[in-house]
């Protein structure tokens, strides 16, 4: 069964609460976590705002997206990173308001992207219905002034910042994107599904952003995520640990079908400090 025809079969069921369809999909929630990163200098910081999953649909609306964007802004980040599924298909959409809305993120901050399996491709085309390219989704990024990292990487405010294509569509190329001479700077990575760790782990980043989990978007009270679209369970939501490096997937902003439960929506604000800021903060305790 795929993750939409389990959701699908959710919204089917009789009575379905309407907290799950009317609340906790509009339910923002603000998270703050702090990431001991090595190459990050005693007393520094390095503020990431992440955002993904966006999903617009006639499921997730353009003020919603607005609103993460907004709160994710009031928290000053040096950094964004959107880490894919900006469409779900091929559903229209307000294409200028869009770009308004994620141009707020540019405006502020240096603002990268990368792709997921709604974006575009033979993933996308094949089971969604989506888009056999990702043209469509490359032309609202940069009309928005968000820089796509499609395996490539680039120095920015201290901070090397990579990016790869998305599992599922086969666009993932991480020798290219490590391809740049070594750097002594803290290095991202953005890839939309955690599962790429596994191609992407003998290269030199510090932490990875995800997303496309949606956190498991319905949690059942006793069970848990019934269906997570991934190979390695362990890896759906927050923080992780991984070979020494640090994974961080967002439960996302949209959703598919319009329901979560237990799992609101993230946006997720990122501190990248040195291992002795946070031991001196245990210290402190």
């Amino acid at each position: 069964m795929t993750r939409r025809k389990f959701f699908r079969r959710i919204a089917a069921c009789a009575p379905v609460p309407a907290y799950a369809f009317g609340v906790e999909p509009k339910w923002l929630d603000r998270t703050i976590t702090r990431i001991p990163v090595a190459a990050i200098a005693p007393g520094a910081r390095v503020r990431i705002l992440q955002l993904s999953d966006l999903h617009v649909s006639s499921f997730v609306p353009l003020s919603l997206i607005e609103r993460a964007v907004d709160m994710g802004l009031a928290m000053n980040p040096d950094l964004v990173c959107l880490t894919g599924d900006f469409i779900t298909n091929r559903q229209a959409f307000d294409g200028p308001e869009y770009r308004r809305i994620l141009k707020k993120l540019s405006l502020q901050a240096p603002t990268f992207g990368s792709l997921g399996n709604h974006d575009g491709g033979p993933w996308a085309a094949r089971h969604i219905g989506g888009y056999e390219d990702t043209g469509v989704v490359r032309a609202l990024l940069a009309d928005s002034g968000v820089r796509l990292l499609h395996n490539e990487s680039v120095d920015v405010r201290g901070v090397r910042m990579a990016g790869v294509g998305d599992l599922w569509n086969e666009q993932v190329d991480a020798a290219r994107a490590f391809a740049a001479e070594p750097t002594r700077l803290p290095t991202v990575l953005m890839a939309h599904n955690p599962d790429t760790k596994d191609l992407a782990g003998a290269f030199p980043w510090h932490v990875m952003l995800c997303g496309h989990t949606h956190g498991g978007q319905v949690l059942v009270p006793g069970i848990g995520a019934r269906f997570v679209a991934v190979r390695d369970k362990t890896f759906v939501s927050g923080l992780k640990q991984w070979n020494g490096k640090h994974i961080y997937i967002s439960r996302g902003v949209g959703n598919l079908a319009g329901v979560r439960l237990n799992c609101r929506p993230e946006v997720s604000v990122l501190d990248l400090v040195s291992p002795t800021a946070l031991l001196d903060a245990e210290h402190r305790v």
